[in-house]
């Protein structure tokens, strides 16, 4: 049932008293809860779920109550309205959801142990304790906790632990807060800490099956990004600290609890000896991205979840902007070009998408909002264009006003909007509305019609789709003067394109830099221009060429054998940007072709011929001194290398293994993923199988598993591809948090699809009682239309899929990927011998 009427409107919460008892061997929480607030009406209701309600006071006094489990409803009868304080007693499961409170396992010196954490967002604190659990409803907390405590653990929360009297943790008073961000966690944990220059102290907590040295690169990161944010949104850290604490179950990648921000292993506690750049990158990004929150959507909340945008988009792009800042030579922006506008960009050219803004009122849809490529990926790109518009100073005098004014509150999208129109005297709103409302994003085609420079926007699609006479208001970064800044009309002429050509002296270019949401579409006269001076062009306007092309190619506007040989124009670049954007059209290429046919033989020799001068050049083991291009760049053409069947590649790799094999998790994390699936494709065994996956199994460093993941799922016996599906579900071995990537690595190696496919259907209830609470649920859909790509797949897919599509939170999900299934059906129907023909022809060149 929809939640028209929110509980806030009701009853306002001022502070909460909260004492859990928690005992880890029974699993059961006893809690009592006291919310001091002020009642609108003499009926009102408070969230619970699951908890067991035995008795409700109001100001000491027992009063009625009823349990209203389908609206996760406590309805409570009050004598009268005005000022109360509620006290409600009950038991709670301790359950292995990873939502609420929770346990998470891991294993030391052999034995299982296990950590209590939480995880509230979006609506899960209402498992923990009975409140209205509202964004809106911020209040002030006191927790106190007992547990069945052993010598040597560590209790954490929002704030600093006051004393511990008869086993009570008793915690200061936090400042006012949404409830989705309480938290606490206690386990026998290991830590570092430091403090920032102006005094919070910043510590990084990990359980004791990690080496101490693997926190040292996030307390850096952590101490590094919050003097940042200090400075840039020239407003403080509200606490007085800031833990990040690793948690080995954790469905999210991270969260953002105001003072504990907990993560998953994996993105947060790295060896500093041997860990790639890329996963650098990415670990402090997501450290980056959790801090930023601390101020955008703690301090300042969206009112409602419709404006989760408010909170992710921005802590998206600030992720960026925070590390460029502290790690200047790393260019992070690349990884935002290589990563989340690609994902932005297919994403929002399928018909039915969400737009950035989403109206929703049923608690059940609101993890649905949480599309990562729309609210994180979109949404940060449509701030990055408002950056750029705004610059710098303009964007953190309006965000200093913004929390001034929306600080310990609740905001919404109009008011960052007027914040950073008052600062930068121009109407924010009215560009962005367009971006923020609307589903999808424009195609602007350029081209000479009758002598003139013409362009003109229509909303872009990849498959079927209804335009709806949608326009967009477009900033056009052109490096022609004659395009208007901003773009607001469905067509512009610009005038007379021998003389603006010859005036500028280089080819028409729009969106410089690709910060804008659109892609671009030139006419022959002027894509013919722009391809002549490619490979003189900068890396982001190389990798823009080619992201262009091959969503045109994606979308029917140009044909994909059209791409092939302008590929080999791109090959030799050192740019890993290039090199990104190189290899995303190569990998496109593999759906035309049908396994271990005379396609892909071709195929294999034409990725051999893009790849082989860069394999030489880069060979496996790091050079003395190489760029982070060529760091970057290698991952991409050892991949290519190992599709292309190099077979100086093959042996080297294996000769590496060799030298490496008593330790395999010694190997060079920047290419120890390729090494191991070289040996389990060519060299593979039983007995490397079951080494692997013992390694696995027993491994608490989270990149080695990610290796170990990665090369098992390659392998073509079909006894062993059995035996890893059997694994999906046994949780000692892949936690239920990793099993997503196990899967689709499975689904997509061929040998391995049928059993993938059949699991998933076979187990779905099972899938769904398992992580169906959590917000990853529907991306097991996305991952499953990823593989598909024909007709009989796409039959089954439907003839899964359609029957569930009520279900909650799955609708918008199954309905798009049907379409994006019958895209790739009918564009490989149409061209797959095109393409083909084209491959052949470079090949034989």
């Amino acid at each position: 049932m929809a939640e028209t009427t929110r509980f806030y409107q009701a009853f306002q919460p001022d502070h909460y008293q909260i004492y859990l008892d928690i005992d880890r061997g029974t699993k059961v929480i006893s809690g009592k809860t006291t919310i001091s607030g002020q009642a609108s009406a003499a009926q009102i209701a408070i969230h619970q779920k699951d908890l067991a309600v035995t008795t409700v006071a109001a100001d000491g006094a027992a009063v009625p109550f009823t349990l209203d489990p389908k609206n996760d409803a406590l309805r409570i009868e009050l004598p009268q309205a005005g000022a109360v304080s509620v006290t409600i007693t009950y038991t709670a499961p301790l359950t292995d959801t990873m939502m609420g409170i929770y346990p998470s396992y891991y294993e030391l010196n052999g034995v299982k142990e296990q950590i209590i954490g939480t995880q509230f967002e979006t609506n899960a604190a209402r498992q923990a304790f009975p409140c209205v659990d509202e964004p809106e409803a911020k209040a002030t907390f006191d927790l106190a906790i007992k547990y069945d405590e052993r010598p040597g653990e560590t209790t954490l929360s929002n704030m600093p632990e006051l004393r511990v009297e008869n086993g009570v943790h008793y915690f200061a008073t936090t400042v006012k807060m949404s409830t989705y961000l309480v938290a606490f966690a206690f386990g026998e944990l290991q830590s570092k800490l430091t403090t920032t220059k102006s005094g919070v102290q910043v510590g990084v907590f990990g359980t004791k099956a990690h080496a101490a040295k693997e926190l040292d690169f996030a307390l850096d990161i952590a101490k590094r990004s919050i003097e940042f944010y200090e400075d840039f949104y020239q407003t403080p850290y509200p606490l007085p600290h800031s833990w990040q604490l690793a948690l080995p179950d954790f469905s999210a990648g991270a969260m953002e609890n105001w003072g504990l921000v907990t993560y998953r292993e994996a993105y947060l506690l790295i060896d500093p000896d041997n860990t790639a750049l890329q996963m650098k990158q990415l670990v402090a990004t997501v450290i980056a991205h959790e801090l930023a929150h601390q101020w955008f959507g703690d301090l300042v909340t969206m009112k409602w979840w419709d404006d989760l945008w408010l909170n992710e988009s921005f802590a998206n792009m600030m992720e960026y902007v925070a590390i460029d800042a502290i790690e200047p030579d790393w260019h992070v922006w690349e990884l935002f070009q290589k990563s989340d506008v690609p994902a932005a960009l297919t994403r929002d050219a399928t018909d039915g998408v969400q737009s950035v803004h989403v109206k929703v009122e049923d608690p059940a849809e609101i993890d649905s909002l949480f599309d990562s490529a729309i609210v994180y990926a979109k949404g940060a790109r449509m701030l990055v264009m408002v950056r750029a518009l705004l610059g710098d100073e303009a964007l953190r005098a309006g965000l200093k006003n913004y929390f001034a004014a929306h600080q310990y509150g609740n905001a919404t999208g109009a008011d960052l909007w007027a914040a950073l129109g008052a600062a930068s005297g121009m109407d924010v709103g009215a560009i962005m509305q367009s971006w923020l409302e609307q589903p999808g994003y424009p195609v602007v085609s350029a081209s000479v019609v009758a002598g003139q420079l013409t362009i003109s926007q229509q909303q872009f699609f990849i498959g079927a789709g209804q335009a709806s006479g949608r326009q967009w208001q477009i900033p056009l970064n052109s490096n022609y003067d004659a395009a208007p800044t901003i773009m607001t009309e469905k067509q512009v002429v610009l005038g007379d394109y021998a003389s603006l050509r010859a005036a500028a002296g280089q080819p028409f270019r729009l969106n410089v830099g690709n910060n804008s949401h659109f892609i671009v579409n030139y006419g022959q006269t002027l894509l013919a221009d722009l391809l002549q001076q490619a490979p003189a062009m900068d890396p982001i306007s190389q990798l823009q060429i080619l992201q262009d092309l091959r969503l045109l190619a994606e979308g029917r506007q140009l044909s994909y054998a059209d791409l092939v040989p302008l590929l080999p124009k791109f090959a030799n670049s050192a740019a890993s940007l290039t090199n990104a954007a190189l290899y995303r059209v190569v990998n496109n290429l593999k759906k035309f072709v049908e396994p271990d046919s005379a396609a892909e033989k071709n195929l294999q020799a034409f990725v051999d011929q893009l790849s082989a001068g860069q394999m030489a050049r880069l060979g496996w083991p790091a050079q003395a001194g190489e760029s982070i291009d060529d760091q970057m760049t290698r991952p991409f053409i050892l991949d290519a290398a190992q599709y292309a069947q190099n077979p100086q590649a093959i042996v080297a790799a294996h000769e590496i293994f060799a030298a490496n094999s008593a330790d395999l998790s010694a190997l060079p994390a920047e290419t120890r993923p390729y090494i191991l699936t070289n040996e389990v494709v060519h060299y593979g065994s039983t007995a490397l199988f079951d080494r692997l996956l013992a390694d696995y199994r027993h491994s608490a460093d989270a990149s080695y598993k990610s290796s170990l993941c990665f090369a098992l799922t390659k392998t073509t016996d079909p006894d062993l591809i059995a035996r890893l599906v059997t694994a999906f579900e046994d949780a000692d071995t892949i936690k239920p948090q990793d099993l997503r990537a196990w899967y689709s690595n499975v689904l997509n190696n061929k040998a391995g699809q049928q059993a993938a496919w059949d699991w998933l259907r076979n187990e779905w209830s099972w899938l769904e009682k398992t992580v169906g609470g959590d917000m990853e649920f529907p991306t097991y859909i996305m991952v499953t239309t990823g593989a598909f790509r024909t007709p009989e797949r796409l039959a089954e897919f439907k003839a899964f899929f359609e029957p569930k599509i009520n279900e909650s939170g799955l609708m918008r999900e199954i309905k798009m990927d049907t379409k994006v299934i019958e895209s790739r059906v009918a564009l490989i129907a149409d061209e797959q011998a095109a393409v083909n023909a084209a491959v052949a022809t470079v090949v034989a060149k």
